[in-house]
């Protein structure tokens, strides 16, 4: 399980989130204020209606530190401009939604990949400190259009190090991680509200369905800690639970019944976190794992012997993933988190 954070990276800072008014981006956002060290709160978002509701939901999102920038990822003058006197940038904002990637690819492609390459271009304009993005084990040998975003994003992300040149920065790192427990678009939430009006069945894709699964507080406490400890190029990965889909509905109401709907377009019967063939490149830490890119001009020893933090080398063919992970929960677990 994912723990605290300890010293945080964000004291006198100016901390810009893209995709701020989603799920992660307002727990972020209303941690950096209620520890009040952080200097600015910029929430960069496209949609002025969920500012406007993110806004009403807490007086906390109308400090004084906090600052509301309507504009897409898209559109690269538009960061450029809101990128100025940032000294850390968290991107979080993407598309998401595997059955819609399969059917609008281009917009997807738009927003994931070309997005990432705006945030690329804009920070090293404004030579920001940071910039951590926001993965998913879906970017993890894709079988869907979303993963494969995802996957070009990473890369497009870490290679961006080598781009900063003399100026040193910006940092580029990547946070990896599985389902976020009671986000919005989760069906957990779903799953909830059908519960809630009277449903007789709960719909499941397939009853040996695994995932991994964080809750929102430990995405924004391992996201903290990676801006931390980051020095440029790394892919973190969290070491954190899996569950059965099927388990999930048993501790949500256990009488309830399910019905098995099949996979979706784009799914895996299970998720990997860490391929095989990135193995050679992952090193295991307490309670994370953190990967360096397999291709780059400085060989994979000098790019160790650099690291400040240390890690053991993971066995030959060593995977991650929803079905073989060691912490899988109970549905006793599951009935405390739920």
């Amino acid at each position: 399980m994912v723990r605290g954070m300890g010293n945080t990276p964000f004291k006198n800072k100016s901390v810009l989130i893209t995709g701020g008014t989603g799920s992660f981006g307002q727990a972020m956002a209303k941690k950096l204020l209620e520890e009040d060290i952080c200097s600015k709160v910029i929430i960069f978002s496209r949609d002025e209606w969920k500012q406007w509701e993110m806004q009403r939901s807490d007086p906390i999102f109308t400090s004084h530190k906090i600052r509301y920038f309507l504009g897409s990822i898209r559109d690269l003058k538009r960061l450029n401009l809101a990128f100025r006197d940032v000294d850390i940038v968290i991107h979080a904002a993407a598309l998401k939604q595997v059955p819609a990637a399969e059917y609008n690819p281009s917009e997807f492609i738009q927003t994931n990949v070309t997005g990432a390459m705006h945030i690329i271009e804009a920070a090293i304009e404004r030579k920001v400190e940071k910039v951590i993005a926001l993965s998913t084990d879906k970017s993890v040998n894709p079988v869907n259009l979303y993963g494969a975003t995802k996957l070009c994003s990473d890369k497009l992300i870490i290679a961006a190090n080598a781009y900063v040149g003399n100026q040193k920065v910006p940092k580029f790192s990547v946070v990896r991680y599985g389902n976020v427990l009671g986000s919005r678009g989760s069906i957990i939430p779903l799953w909830k509200q059908m519960v809630e009006s009277g449903a007789k069945a709960l719909p499941i894709t397939d009853p040996d369905m695994t995932r991994f699964w964080i809750t929102l507080d430990e995405a924004v406490d391992f996201v903290s800690r990676c801006a931390r400890v980051m020095k440029g190029e790394e892919i973190f990965v969290p070491k954190i639970p899996s569950a059965k889909t099927i388990d999930l509905v048993k501790a949500l109401s256990p009488k309830i019944k399910t019905e098995v709907i099949g996979i979706r377009e784009g799914e895996k019967l299970h998720e990997l976190l860490i391929s095989p063939e990135e193995a050679p490149y992952t090193f295991e830490h307490e309670d994370y794992y953190t990967l360096l890119p397999p291709v780059h001009d400085r060989s994979l020893e000098d790019r160790i012997s650099r690291q400040r933090y240390k890690g053991k080398p993971v066995p030959k063919n060593f995977s991650y993933g929803s079905d073989n992970n060691p912490d899988m929960w109970s549905i006793k677990k599951l009935k405390r988190i739920l």
